[in-house]
C-alpha cells in the first residue's frame, strides 16, 4: 500500500476504493481495515475529511518519537528516516509525554536565527503512548497529592486521589496514567504499587524496571515450551548439519556472560589465505516462527542488562544453555564462512548450517594477557592468529572511512545488596577488537547475501548526518581546544578522532559527536552504515539477545513460509518496534549504571578521607562549570559559590569564567582536581568543589 500512496498523482481513496486499487479479496476486506486501523495508529497514514487515506508527509504533518529535554523542549524522530527532524518547542508538545509516538505538523519558519536548524513542528496528536504508567515520589500539598516523575524528562506532575490508609509520602510509587485531553489540566493518574523509600535496598532499580514496564517473568504458556526442548541434540540432527567439531573453536566474552552467541576457527593456507568460520548460535533451531517463545520474544525485541541483572529475550534454558556456546558441549550454529587473502579482502563466502563443540572460553582479560606475549601454547598460537587478521580487517575498514567512535565503558560493581562497591574501566583494547571485527565481517556479508538473493531483510542502517548539526559540534570541538576542519568530509572527522585520542577530553568530542549523528536503527531498505562506512549491513550475530538477528537466520537459510510474513510493511513495522525496543533497553541500561554511579559518589561524599579526581571542564555557565569526569564517565557541576579565593564573572561571549583579583581564565577543556561535595539522587546531579592544591595552583599562576 505503502508504494499507492506515495505516487504522485495519487488522489486520497476511501477504504472500500483502496481496497479495490490493491485488489483486495472481498473475504479479506475485514483484515485489510484493520490493516489501515493500525497503519493509522502507528502514523504511516492519516485520515482526512470524508474517511480518505493519505501520507502525513504530502499534507506537511509527521509521525514520530517525540524525545523530550529536561528543560521542557523536544525534538521528533521521524517514523520514516528519510524525513527530517522537527524542533519541537516546550508549548508546542501538546499532551505528549517523552517517547510518545505522535503526530507533528510542520510549523512555518520565522525571520530570525532559531535555536536549531531543524524544521520546527507542533504535536497535534498522541497516536501511541510509550508507557502506561511511571515510577515518581508522593508529594502532598493542603488540597491534594501528586507524584514527581522520576523521568526528568517529563515536566509536568501527576495528579493522584489521596491513597487509602496511611500515605506513602516521600516514598516510590507506580502510578497508572488516566487519558490527558487536554494540557490546560494537569495529567491525572492512580497509584497502583508502592515500591518503597529511596533509600531501600533494591527499590531503585525495581523503580527502573517498573518506570520502563519491563518484564519481570516470563508467561506460563512460554516458559512450559521451553522446558519440552531437549537439552540433548539428537543425532539425526547433527547428521543433516556440516561438522565443525575437528576444528579447533574458541569464544571470547565478558567474564561475566552466560549467553555465549559467537564463537570462531580458522584455517590459514601456505598461499596468505584466511578461511574464518563465525559461528553464530542457531536460535531459529529452538524457536519456530510464530511459536509461544516467538511472539514473546518479538515482544521484547532484546535482552535488557541492568547493572545487577539480565531480562532476557529468551528464557534461561536457551539464553543460558542449550542455545549458548558453552566450550566442552555441542552446539548447533548457523556459520558464515569467510575466505580473505593476507590483505584482508574477501574471496568468497558460503552459509552453513552446522554444530560444534568449543574447545576454549576465554574472557577478554584472559585473552588480552595472551596476546601481550608470544604463543607458547596451541591456543595462544590460536588466538595471535585470529588477532593478526583481525587488525588486517580494522585497519582495512579505517582505510576505507569508518569512524572510531568506540569509548571505554565504565562496569559498576554491586554486593548482594545492591550497593555499588567500585568502578570498572573497561577499554576497548584488542581482545575486544578480535571478536568486533570478524562480527562486522558476518554482518556484511550476511547482508550482501540476502541482497544477491533478492530476499527480504532487516537490515541496520545509519543515515549520513545532517550539515548544520556537525558544524554546530565542530563548535563545540573548537572551544574545547580541538581544531577541526570541515567535518563534512569524513576524513576530517577521522583526522579529529585521531587528535583526541588518547587526551582527557576523547570521551566528550566523541559523545558529542555521536549525538550529532543520526541515530542508527532497523529498516527493510539496504540503504548503508555511515559510521562503519558499510554498504551492506545487518544484525546475525547476537540472535540470543536480539530479536533482529533472529530474523536474519530465518531470512537467510529457511524457505519465506517459515519466517513468518516477511512482507516489506511486515519488515518496516517489526524494523520501528526494534528500533524502539532497542532505544528503551538502552535508556533503562544507561539509566541503571548512571544510577549505581551517583550512589558511588554519594557514598565518597559521606566518607572522611575524600578522594580527589581528574575533572574535564566542558562548558563554562554563568552558575559555575560543567565537568566530566574522563576516568569514570560522569558529568557533574563545580558551583561558582565553590570557587574560593576570588570574584568569578561570567562572560557570555567567549564561554568563559574570569577571576577579577587573579586574572585567572576557566574554559572548556582545562582540567582540575575535584572532590564530591553532594549528590541530589532525585534530580541525578552531582555537585563538585576543586580541591584546595587545585585552587592554589589555579588562583597562584605563574608570571611571566
Amino acid at each position: 500500500m505503502g508504494p499507492l500512496l506515495a505516487e504522485p498523482n495519487y488522489q486520497p481513496l476511501d477504504e472500500k476504493a483502496l481496497a479495490r486499487r490493491l485488489h483486495v479479496p472481498a473475504e479479506e476486506t475485514g483484515a485489510f481495515i484493520a490493516f489501515l486501523t493500525e497503519e493509522e495508529k502507528t502514523g504511516r497514514v492519516m485520515q482526512v475529511r470524508h474517511r480518505l487515506y493519505v501520507q502525513p508527509r504530502r499534507l506537511g504533518y509527521s509521525a514520530g518519537i517525540l524525545q523530550m529535554n529536561e528543560r521542557g523542549f523536544g525534538f521528533l524522530v521521524p517514523v520514516n528516516p528519510a524525513e527530517p527532524d522537527f524542533y519541537v518547542a516546550a508549548e508546542d508538545t501538546g499532551t505528549a509525554f517523552h517517547g510518545d509516538l505522535v503526530l507533528a505538523r510542520l510549523k512555518e519558519q520565522r525571520g530570525g536565527r532559531q535555536r536549531d536548524h531543524r524544521p520546527r513542528g507542533e504535536v497535534v496528536k498522541v497516536l501511541q503512548r510509550k508507557r502506561r504508567q511511571l515510577v515518581g515520589t508522593l508529594k502532598k500539598t493542603p488540597m491534594f497529592y501528586y507524584v514527581i516523575p522520576d523521568e526528568t524528562r517529563i515536566p509536568h506532575d501527576i495528579s493522584v486521589p489521596p491513597p487509602q490508609g496511611t500515605p506513602p509520602l516521600g516514598q516510590k510509587v507506580v502510578v497508572e496514567l488516566k487519558d490527558w485531553p487536554d494540557r490546560r489540566k494537569p495529567p491525572e493518574g492512580v497509584i497502583t504499587e508502592v515500591l518503597g523509600s529511596p533509600d531501600t535496598p533494591g527499590v531503585d532499580l525495581l523503580s527502573i524496571i517498573r518506570k520502563h514496564d519491563l518484564p519481570t517473568s516470563f508467561p506460563e504458556r512460554v516458559e512450559h515450551e521451553a522446558a519440552e526442548i531437549e537439552a540433548v541434540i539428537p543425532p539425526a540432527e547433527i547428521s543433516r548439519r556440516e561438522d565443525f567439531r575437528k576444528i579447533i573453536t574458541l569464544t571470547i566474552d565478558p567474564d561475566d556472560a552466560k549467553d555465549f552467541d559467537d564463537a570462531l576457527s580458522y584455517r590459514s593456507y601456505p598461499n596468505g589465505d584466511f578461511e574464518i568460520f563465525i559461528h553464530i548460535a542457531d536460535v531459529s533451531h529452538f524457536v519456530r516462527a510464530g511459536s509461544a517463545l516467538d511472539v514473546e520474544a518479538r515482544s521484547r525485541g532484546n535482552s535488557i542488562y541492568l547493572v545487577d541483572r539480565v531480562i532476557p529475550m529468551l528464557p534461561e534454558k536457551l539464553s543460558n544453555g542449550i542455545c549458548s556456546l558453552q566450550p566442552h558441549v555441542d552446539r548447533l550454529v548457523k556459520t558464515a564462512v569467510v575466505m580473505l587473502d593476507r590483505r584482508g579482502e574477501i574471496k568468497s563466502f558460503r552459509f552453513a548450517a552446522g554444530v560444534i563443540h568449543s574447545a576454549r572460553r576465554f574472557t577478554y582479560q584472559e585473552a588480552f594477557a595472551l596476546l601481550h606475549k608470544p604463543a607458547t601454547l596451541p591456543m595462544a598460537g590460536h588466538l595471535h592468529a585470529l588477532n593478526e587478521m583481525a587488525q588486517t580487517l580494522r585497519r582495512r575498514r579505517f582505510a576505507r572511512g569508518a569512524l572510531d567512535l568506540d569509548f571505554p565503558e565504565v562496569k559498576v560493581r554491586v554486593n548482594e545488596l545492591g550497593i555499588p562497591t567500585h568502578l570498572e574501566r573497561t577499554e576497548n583494547d584488542i581482545s575486544h577488537q578480535l571478536i568486533e571485527e570478524f562480527m562486522l565481517l558476518a554482518n556484511e556479508v550476511v547482508a550482501l547475501e540476502l541482497k544477491r538473493r533478492s530476499r527480504p531483510g532487516i537490515y541496520r542502517i545509519h543515515e549520513n548526518p545532517d550539515p548544520d548539526r556537525l558544524e554546530d559540534f565542530r563548535a563545540q570541538a573548537k572551544s574545547m581546544g580541538f581544531a577541526c576542519g570541515d567535518l563534512t568530509q569524513r576524513g576530517e572527522i577521522q583526522k579529529l578522532l585521531n587528535r583526541v585520542r588518547g587526551q582527557p577530553g576523547e570521551s566528550v568530542v566523541k559523545i558529542g559527536l555521536l549525538k550529532s549523528l543520526k541515530r542508527a536503527m532497523y529498516s527493510p531498505k539496504p540503504i548503508g552504515h555511515y559510521g562503519l562506512a558499510k554498504i551492506n549491513y545487518t544484525h546475525f550475530t547476537s540472535p540470543i539477545r536480539r530479536y533482529s538477528d533472529l530474523v536474519a537466520h530465518r531470512l537467510l537459510f529457511g524457505h519465506p513460509r517459515d519466517a513468518g510474513d516477511s512482507s516489506y510493511d511486515s519488515l518496516s513495522r517489526l524494523s520501528i518496534h526494534l528500533s524502539n525496543t532497542e532505544r528503551q533497553a538502552a535508556e533503562a541500561e544507561q539509566e541503571s549504571i548512571k544510577l549505581k554511579k551517583l550512589e558511588y559518589f554519594d557514598r565518597q561524599a559521606h566518607t572522611t578521607k575524600r578522594t580527589s579526581f581528574q575533572a574535564l571542564v566542558l562548558e563554562a555557565r554563568s552558575g559555575g562549570l560543567l565537568v566530566q569526569l574522563p576516568e569514570f564517565l560522569v558529568q557533574g557541576f563545580v558551583p561558582i559559590s565553590a570557587l574560593e579565593g576570588d570574584l568569578f564573572i561570567f562572560q557570555p561571549q567567549r564561554l568563559e569564567l574570569n577571576g577579577q583579583r587573579t586574572k585567572v581564565t576557566l574554559r572548556a577543556g582545562q582540567t582540575l582536581q575535584v572532590e564530591v561535595a553532594s549528590v541530589d539522587l532525585a534530580r541525578h546531579q552531582v555537585d563538585f568543589k576543586v580541591t584546595k592544591q587545585s585552587l592554589l595552583k589555579l588562583l597562584s599562576p605563574t608570571r611571566v
